[in-house]
């Protein structure tokens, strides 16, 4: 048999791209590569951005 399923979610840890946050300007790490029209957040600053449900 061959191989099944996407690679794509079994291939090892993700790649982290450098980012700063801006909100409080801390250095941090994302798992996508942030945008220039678009502010990232660091775990603390996005937690106080996600809207409550």
């Amino acid at each position: 048999m061959g191989f099944q399923g996407g690679g794509k979610y079994n291939s090892g840890p993700r790649e982290m791209h450098k980012a700063t946050c801006g909100d409080c300007g801390k250095e941090c790490e994302v798992p996508f590569k942030p945008r220039e029209d678009r502010p990232v957040y660091c775990k603390e600053c996005f937690s106080k951005h996600k809207p409550s449900r």
